[in-house]
């Protein structure tokens, strides 16, 4: 099994920083050229190709890649359109593979080092800098002064959390954070700091709050996506504010400004995914978890009662890419994602099991037993119960965390999840 070492790299010097960025860019033109052309294939019945009858772009581009970087950045492609595929054929497929940027506003510079196209050396006893050399192509090597025999020196900021046989490695520009980052797989592995504990966590993923989290240490986490997915609607609307100007004006849907607010939209999405998955697998972590079970949707997400709640659920984090995140991330950690089936979590009740006659309005769920709770903790620690198999103790105040546009930071007015009984109020499930 895979696991992943994320780290900066920082070029030593403005010169070895122009061609990193060469580096990145030339990889981010070739997909899209190549992208370009297959999805050109694939929507123009005039010209009855296949998306595999291309033009052989690694020939253009060797020069600064070199044929091994090259060809990997095309094999990513070959993946992308074979996802495509294979989704389509379920009618789960939600788009064409897209493209990474574009020239006139910025192409998302990142690229893909073949496992023995790169050498990543950690700082030991005898040396306080971690060293990652990559290999480029012979124009590069040419033009900065990088001998033959010689690879693209770069420095390393960070610690290794896994060691084993290296795979490709992922280079990429992160423009939020003004940094070069990269991720290291390696297989074969085994962790430095592996959880303490062996502890469950179960996760109830939604279209209000993102996350409900409830764990067998009696903790919950709740990440509030209100005001994340407000934002995110509100682009949308704009988007089609200028479609609809663009249509009438020009007769076409797509500009400059509609594209650059898509990639807007999109980055500041998964930026917060992203760092829900990161922030979330920290807290398990120091809290012992090496489990964390989350509801398979698997035939649930077309049965929303609304146009919104589809939206959010399709559209604004999408389950499956979700799901993906949270593996993948769980996977630095030393911890296990695995989806099980969640069937009546949000409408039972802990109390005396009912789940036809409870009613869930917004964020909270009533029996006619008396009980009344936050739906999405609640529903957590339900699916927890029944997937260890056992009653978890009464659960400490949850965790509640907004989207800042930069982190997820603590609610300032977290309380405690109030459970009320008919003649009587106690606190329990968070």
């Amino acid at each position: 099994m895979k696991r992943m070492n994320t780290f900066r790299v920082v070029p030593r010097s403005d010169a070895d920083e122009k061609c990193l960025r060469r580096v990145l860019d030339a990889s981010a033109s070739l997909w899209n050229q190549l992208n370009y052309e297959r999805r050109q294939n694939f929507t123009d019945p005039d010209i009855n190709k296949s998306v595999w009858d291309t033009t052989d772009y690694r020939k253009q581009y060797v020069g600064v890649l070199g044929s091994a970087t090259a060809q990997q950045v095309i094999r990513k492609n070959d993946q992308a359109w074979r996802s495509f595929f294979k989704l389509k054929e379920s009618g789960e497929a939600n788009g064409l593979p897209d493209y990474w940027g574009n020239e006139e506003e910025g192409r998302d510079l990142q690229s893909y080092i073949r496992n023995d196209m790169y050498r990543l050396r950690w700082a030991t006893g005898n040396s306080n800098q971690s060293i990652l050399e990559i290999s480029v192509g012979k124009d590069l090597k040419d033009e900065f002064d990088i001998g033959h025999r010689e690879r693209l020196r770069l420095e390393v900021r960070g610690e290794p959390k896994w060691t084993g046989d290296q795979c490709q490695l992922e280079l990429f520009y992160d423009e939020r954070s003004d940094q070069f980052r990269a991720i290291q797989p390696v297989k074969h592995c085994s962790r430095q700091d592996t959880p303490l504990a062996d502890e469950t966590a179960a996760l109830d993923v939604g279209a209000n709050n993102i996350v409900a989290c409830s764990t067998t240490t009696s903790k919950q986490f709740l990440y509030e996506g209100r005001d994340l997915f407000a934002r995110f609607r509100e682009t949308t609307e704009r988007i089609a504010e200028y479609q609809a100007l663009a249509k009438a004006d020009e007769g076409r849907y797509s500009t400059r400004r509609i594209r650059r607010l898509y990639r807007s939209r999109t980055r500041r999405r998964d930026h917060a995914m992203d760092a829900l998955a990161r922030d979330l697998m920290e807290r398990l972590h120091a809290d012992g978890v090496s489990t964390v079970v989350v509801g398979d949707l698997t035939g649930v997400l077309d049965t929303h009662w609304s146009v919104e709640a589809n939206a959010k659920t399709h559209n604004f984090w999408a389950f499956r890419a979700f799901l993906n995140r949270l593996a993948y991330t769980a996977e630095e950690y030393g911890m296990e994602v695995e989806p099980r089936s969640e069937a009546w979590t949000s409408q039972e009740c802990p109390d005396c099991g009912e789940h036809d006659k409870t009613v869930r309005h917004s964020d909270t769920l009533t029996c006619p037993c008396g009980f009344e709770g936050h739906a999405d903790l609640t529903a957590s620690a339900t699916f927890l119960n029944r997937d260890t198999n056992s009653e978890v103790g009464a659960m400490a105040r949850p965790v509640r965390l907004k989207w800042d546009a930069h982190q997820w930071a603590e609610s300032s007015h977290s309380r405690l999840n109030e459970v009320r009984t008919h003649q009587q109020k106690t606190f329990v499930g968070g």
